[in-house]
């Protein structure tokens, strides 16, 4: 897939306007770990949401940068959105000057028959399956998706509280069919600063579209988004500081782990 090198107002504002809370964030995400390497091709899994809109247009400014060498292609799936979402996502994709091939599937149906009152672990686990696929088809070797600092703390919350687990999201990992490489390179990248971008640009994302995200049904996520926001009115660093500690874990003062035996 041919990218447009003309001049960008998009691509303009990260390098200049976010230079330092986006863009710098991103380099050093993919550096850090790895992320990019010469002869990749990446495919960069577009919701239509601000998260991965912004990572196409990272995508875009990097591949002009020239200071790696592989292939982007952008894939969106669409699980089931209404016909004014995907027109709105479908201008947008115009106005970012972001080539996107969407595809169909039947995502929504299936996980809202099959879960009706918890839909979202299903709905995950099929959505991953689909776009590991495609991804496949395409002949990409790493898939590329928008999460960001703000999903990787509260991905972590979200375990301990609810799964009695501590992990959270990373920034690379093998795909369940172990045939490629999943990365984040959003990793550093803030939530507010991605919302910044947004407005000062006058980028309307698309919403997800399906009645949990929308506030409609439960939502674990927005129940520890609500539980940071109440924390951060007397610890403006408290994010930072769990961000910090799920990559400094002290192995000799978790419970039940002996060095040799991770089951004690």
């Amino acid at each position: 897939m041919m990218l447009s090198l003309e001049k960008d107002f998009y691509l303009e504002s990260l390098r200049q306007s976010y230079r330092k809370k986006i863009w710098r964030k991103f380099i050093k995400g993919i550096k850090d770990f790895n992320l990019i390497e010469d002869g990749d091709k990446i495919a960069v899994g577009v919701s239509g949401g601000k998260d991965s809109l912004i990572l196409c247009k990272l995508f875009q400014e990097l591949k002009r940068d020239k200071s790696k060498n592989f292939e982007v292609v952008f894939i969106s799936m669409d699980p089931g959105f209404s016909k004014e979402d995907l027109l709105d996502f479908k201008e947008n994709l115009i106005k970012l000057k972001i080539p996107c091939e969407i595809f169909g599937s039947n995502v929504w149906d299936v996980a809202f028959r099959e879960e009706p009152d918890n839909p979202c672990f299903l709905c995950a686990k099929m959505r991953r399956g689909v776009l590991y696929n495609k991804v496949e088809e395409l002949g990409c070797n790493k898939l590329a998706l928008g999460h960001h600092f703000d999903d990787i703390v509260e991905t972590g919350l979200i375990n301990m509280f609810y799964a009695g687990t501590i992990k959270t999201m990373i920034p690379k990992v093998n795909s369940t069919s172990g045939k490629l490489t999943v990365i984040r390179p959003m990793a550093y990248v803030k939530e507010k600063d991605i919302i910044s971008y947004m407005n000062k640009n006058e980028i309307s994302p698309m919403g997800c579209g399906c009645s949990v995200q929308s506030g409609e049904k439960d939502s674990k996520r927005l129940e520890i988004k609500q539980l940071l926001s109440e924390l951060e009115k007397n610890n403006s660093n408290i994010k930072q500081s769990i961000f910090n500690s799920l990559r400094n874990v002290n192995l000799d003062y978790i419970m039940g782990y002996t060095k040799g035996n991770k089951n004690g």
